[in-house]
């Protein structure tokens, strides 16, 4: 005669080990069919083109195709909500970047939840944005330019590619660490800032690698330094912001996946072991390199660590500054 104990335990294994197996069945036949990956911003760009980059590896370690689709409107929020509210089953995926945990400060009413309504994959790349004056204004270091913003306060104005946006954002927080008063002049997008940036019609932006490089090479902006508190490995001589007179200061773009709520732990894993695999590929790393983009690979847990983090810190931006999106 068993123990009771015994009978109790095999009768608790009896029952977990349907589910068990039923799980390692979904994550061996995940993906049965051809898998969208929704984008919230335009084709062209940086949350775009990285999207692809690692939606063509997973078509090629999963055999199945993963198809990337634009939803645009409303700063990305229109793609967020329909993932949101997408069965969490692992066909319907999200590609975000920086913007994301931004726009809930920006938006007063979201149809989501940033944290709630998502299941996060990976974390996949970081990039620095580079900190960029026109060649007339008399400064060639960050300190140059604190030394002339707080002689001229107001004087120096500074473009972004709009209200809310990660370059925005930038440009907020680099104000509010080094006090020093400089104007925000917001355009409707990357293009025309820099067009205007190179023209002098505005003294500085932050701009990202892979748009700006080729034109400080060619001597149509100047830049002073790096938003990662590291030195990019794409330009190693060129100060961190925070060694250049604003300690302390640390921003970056990326980019990683989300699911809806939801979606099976085994699915979940499988997505985040191929991501992680693909980061790690030499061709990945190559193509990264020009945008100054260091590959992550994330655990769920530490993407879901880096969106709170990030959340809580433009929140306790946008109370301290009072800064209005309009």
């Amino acid at each position: 005669m068993k123990p009771s104990w015994l009978t109790a335990a095999l009768v608790v294994l009896a029952m977990a080990l349907p589910h068990v197996v039923r799980g390692q069945g979904v994550a061996e036949s995940y993906p049965a069919r051809p898998v969208r990956v929704i984008v919230g911003l335009a084709p062209g760009g940086a949350t775009d083109i990285q999207t692809r980059l690692f939606a063509q590896k997973l078509s090629e370690s999963l055999g199945r195709p993963f198809v990337v689709e634009n939803r645009t409107g409303a700063g990305g929020t229109v793609a967020y909500a329909h993932v949101a509210k997408s069965p969490p089953d692992g066909y319907t995926l999200l590609g975000v970047a920086g913007g994301y945990t931004i726009t809930p400060f920006v938006y007063s009413k979201l149809l989501y939840d940033p944290v709630k309504d998502f299941a996060p994959i990976s974390l996949v790349v970081q990039a620095p944005f580079l900190l960029l004056t026109h060649p007339s204004l008399p400064v060639k270091s960050v300190r140059d330019l604190l030394v002339l913003a707080r002689a001229k306060p107001g004087a120096l104005d500074c473009a972004s590619a709009g209200h809310g946006t990660s370059t925005h954002m930038a440009f907020e927080l680099f104000v509010a660490m080094s006090g020093v008063k400089i104007t925000h002049v917001p355009y409707k997008g990357t293009g025309q800032s820099l067009v205007d940036a190179m023209s002098g019609q505005v003294h500085m932006l932050f701009g990202n690698v892979l748009s700006s490089l080729p034109h400080v090479k060619a001597g149509r902006l100047r830049a002073l330094g790096v938003t990662t508190a590291k030195r990019s490995v794409v330009l190693p001589d060129l100060a961190t912001i925070a060694e250049s007179g604003v300690p302390g200061y640390e921003n970056s773009t990326w980019h990683g996946w989300l699911a809806p709520a939801g979606t099976p732990p085994v699915i979940l894993n499988r997505l985040n072991a191929e991501l992680v695999r693909s980061t790690r590929s030499p061709d990945v790393v190559e193509r990264l390199a020009p945008d100054g983009g260091e590959p992550v690979g994330s655990t769920p847990e530490q993407f879901s660590r880096h969106i709170s983090e990030e959340l809580a810190r433009w929140s306790r931006l946008v109370k301290e500054t009072g800064i209005r999106f309009e």
